[in-house]
């Protein structure tokens, strides 16, 4: 090994070890746990090894209403906070007066407190013993009947999580894609403006290839932030998900292991496994999806 490469190992040695102590090795360490069989965190005894816990994980009710809860938010949210965060991008970036200040209301949503988003959410659409809450005067007011979306019927409260969720993504979303759109070389619109190419066909065919890259880190972190989704969901609906059916894959997690079912490591471990291989499926699907589609 030469003096160079030596010394970029040792420039790379503290990453290496933090991400080593901190990523893999826990990560290791769930995996174990995931096959040990009635694991005991006190006396850190096991009676076997098997898929044992893979199976109960499976069947349990509750996963299985935290599996459908993450997947209809991923597949709600991820494409609406994309695509209404592209359409605000190029609305930005066509307003060159107050284009800074707009940029800078449309991201305070997102340096603000999820939990104090959360509870401000709550209290619009809750119905209390004193008022409605103020979505439901609204709908009142147009001749609708109020709804309870925060303990009534299971849509209406997804409704409302898959509101919430695209309004605390969407900041940042159109802050990057305001930038992406920036970079794209005017030559290539002057060119197209020429020939007198249509703005929809300038989209669809300059815009959209130049930021495709950026659109797609956005349809891959939207797709992995969906799939972490809890405080938000606590901020909303409180701690005790199971019992209103608004839990996540992660919520689930952590109810196993410090919730009212807590002091369950191994089923949180076979749940936080099975979390990983989704979350790296759909990663896997999307990079092959974006070969075609991405133009780097």
């Amino acid at each position: 090994m030469d003096n160079k490469n030596y010394k970029a190992w040792l420039y790379l040695l503290p990453a290496i070890l933090f991400l080593g102590i901190f990523l893999v090795y826990p990560l290791i360490d769930v995996f174990v746990y995931s096959f040990e069989e009635g694991y005991n965190s006190a006396s850190q005894t096991y009676f076997g090894v098997g898929l044992y816990n893979y199976s109960y994980v499976l069947h349990d009710p509750y996963f299985l209403q935290a599996l459908k809860n993450t997947l209809i938010l991923v597949i709600i949210t991820v494409p609406i906070s994309t695509g209404l965060a592209l359409l605000i991008s190029v609305g930005l970036s066509s307003i060159k007066p107050l284009r800074d200040l707009f940029q800078t209301v449309y991201f305070l949503p997102y340096v603000t407190n999820t939990l104090a988003v959360g509870l401000v959410f709550m209290i619009l659409f809750k119905k209390t013993a004193y008022s409605d809450g103020l979505v439901n005067l609204l709908i009142g007011f147009f001749g609708g009947s109020s709804v309870d979306f925060i303990d009534g019927p299971y849509w209406a409260k997804m409704f409302v999580l898959c509101f919430y969720t695209v309004w605390v993504v969407m900041p940042f979303k159109i802050l990057i894609l305001t930038s992406a759109l920036a970079s794209v070389k005017q030559d290539y619109y002057n060119a197209a403006r020429v020939d007198g190419t249509s703005k929809l066909r300038i989209f669809t065919k300059i815009t959209l290839p130049m930021i495709s890259p950026t659109v797609f880190y956005l349809v891959i972190t939207g797709f992995i932030g969906a799939f972490k989704a809890y405080s938000d969901v606590v901020a909303l609906f409180g701690t005790d998900l199971n019992a209103a059916g608004m839990n996540t894959i992660v919520g689930y997690i952590y109810d196993m292991l410090y919730g009212n079912s807590g002091g369950y490591p191994s089923y949180a471990s076979a749940a936080a496994i099975l979390l990983f291989a989704i979350v790296l499926t759909i990663t896997c699907i999307n990079l092959t999806v974006s070969k075609k589609h991405v133009h780097y």
